[in-house]
């Protein structure tokens, strides 16, 4: 599925302001056909009480990421989706520095997108977690 050409990496950069994704500072670094790539730098209020990145900063990077490219991927007659399901599997974390996220579809359907997106910290390109988000494709209302 081609990209919607209205969906574009300036329009995404302000997607997010005011929201969640703004709140936590997510950017859209890089957007292809079947490809969103997106950063988010680590700051003290990100952080779990431990001192840990927080599994949900995690969370709002992959899902918003996804989501996004989700947006991009929209197919005709379409007007938006919402998020459906999803998992994460953790496999490390990060105290300062910046994740990134590149998110790509597996499942382009005309009902349903499945996207993938893979969380790394962007010092040493190591994996910190691996996710995966259903997407309902919506429609205007009669």
């Amino acid at each position: 599925m081609p990209l919607r050409p209205e969906i574009t990496l300036e329009f995404l950069q302000h997607r997010g302001d005011g929201r969640l994704p703004g709140l936590v500072g997510f950017r859209v670094v890089d957007l292809a056909e079947g490809f969103l790539h997106a950063e988010l730098d680590i700051r003290p209020e990100l952080l779990a009480p431990n001192g840990y990145l927080h599994a949900a900063t995690v969370i709002a990077l992959a899902d918003t990421a996804a989501g996004f490219g989700c947006l991009a991927h929209l197919p005709a007659g379409a007007d938006g989706y919402t998020t459906i399901e999803l998992k994460a599997n953790f496999l490390g974390t990060a105290r300062e520095g910046t994740i990134a996220a590149k998110a790509k579809p597996v499942h382009l359907g005309s009902a349903t997108q499945v996207w993938d997106a893979d969380v790394t910290r962007k010092t040493d390109g190591r994996t910190i977690a691996m996710f995966r988000c259903t997407q309902m494709i919506l429609r205007p209302r009669a």
